[in-house]
């Protein structure tokens, strides 16, 4: 298999997670009780033997930068490729490029020095398990200049009416590329190109003032490219909301939709040594992802536990999600709410959302 080079570009990812991205990306969101939404990405990448990583990103990335450190969950701690985090360099007076492409215009040297020939661009929404040496074998057999990653959702949900939709022939040809809400095949802001090809469409679509090179160049059929579509059948989320990070969150408790996620492969995500989790004489806990560190002397159920969490005596969790090393004293009660991490919550209090409207309160609130 020839080369691949990963790509991730967060610019035009929006803030959309509410209280979630007031002080992080939402590429550094946790999720499922010890991750974050790049983990994903970048476990699909190390599975397909990527050595050379870009990450494109604009604004709050100091959590991201303190996740990813050097890259080594990933086997991107490396002499020759690894991990390259590009932020904001604009250092060319004359540049006349915007948006996203200003990213790959100004860290040319990144595309030229890397050894791969092909392309594998995504984002971090779209939680999945693709595997990238499948779709490149498709994409190589195909003949096509570029391969969309897509989805067939049986059920459509509100997080993917902002998604883009692709009309996709039983040739596996790309006919159409919309937002049409009826349509079920999901654009999962994942492709492959060959690099020369890529670099070229950047200064083309550069030239005619383009921002987004999918939208610009693919969508809009710049150069004429042939475009065919990777059907995709695994694991599928979409996390653009807070209604949708709760609801896929919660999901991950019933055990098929874990399995689905979890099952075939590990996650790769930043190494955390931390003793097991203690649960004291009045712990009783059902139905819930604990993770490690935490103490538990309460009650919980259906719901995600961070690394470090404290849940004192007499406290109830209920369906909700306790991120990293926050404290519910004794006889607090929560039920459908989001805690962000460091948060204390602080004795006899009662915090209640609705499931389809957690309450969310922000990083290292005192309530």
């Amino acid at each position: 298999m020839k080369p691949l080079l990963g790509v991730i570009s967060l610019d035009h990812e929006l803030d959309q997670l509410n209280e979630l991205t007031y002080f992080r990306c939402g590429a550094s969101v946790p999720f499922a009780g010890r991750y974050r939404l790049i983990d994903f990405i970048l476990s699909n990448m190390m599975y397909a033997e990527i050595v050379s990583v870009g990450l494109f990103i604009r604004r709050k990335y100091r959590s991201l930068l303190d996740h990813l450190g050097d890259g080594k969950p990933w086997d991107l701690d490396r002499k020759r490729g690894g991990l390259f985090i590009l932020p904001p360099d604009w250092n060319d007076p004359t540049d006349t490029s915007r948006g996203e492409l200003q990213h790959f215009h100004n860290n040319l040297h990144f595309f030229r020095r890397s050894p791969g020939k092909y392309i594998v661009y995504s984002g971090s929404r779209h939680i999945n398990m693709v595997d990238i040496k499948e779709v490149y074998s498709q994409h190589c057999d195909s003949g096509a200049d570029v391969t969309l990653v897509y989805k067939q959702i049986e059920q459509l949900e509100p997080e993917h009416e902002s998604c883009t939709r692709l009309d996709v022939e039983s040739s596996g040809e790309v006919s159409g590329i919309h937002q049409e809400k009826d349509n079920h095949n999901i654009y999962m802001e994942m492709f492959i190109i060959e690099k020369e090809l890529f670099l070229e469409m950047v200064d083309l679509c550069i030239a005619h003032g383009g921002s987004h090179f999918f939208r610009d160049v693919i969508q809009k059929g710049r150069g004429g490219l042939k475009v065919s579509a990777y059907k995709y059948t695994g694991y599928h989320a979409v996390i653009n909301s807070v209604q949708s990070y709760y609801k896929n969150s919660m999901d991950l408790l019933k055990r098929e939709h874990y399995l689905r996620l979890f099952g075939k492969q590990a996650v790769q995500t930043k190494i955390k040594y931390e003793a097991p989790s203690k649960y004291l004489t009045e712990a009783n806990v059902s139905n819930s992802l604990v993770a490690n560190g935490c103490v538990i002397d309460g009650v919980v159920e259906n719901s995600i536990i961070f690394r470090g969490v404290r849940i004192e005596k007499g406290a109830r969790v209920i369906n909700s999600i306790v991120m990293q090393k926050s404290i519910i004293e004794a006889g607090t009660t929560i039920e459908n709410v989001i805690l962000d991490k460091d948060v204390l919550v602080s004795a006899n209090r009662n915090l209640m959302g609705a499931p389809q409207q957690p309450f969310v309160i922000a990083k290292s609130s005192i309530i």
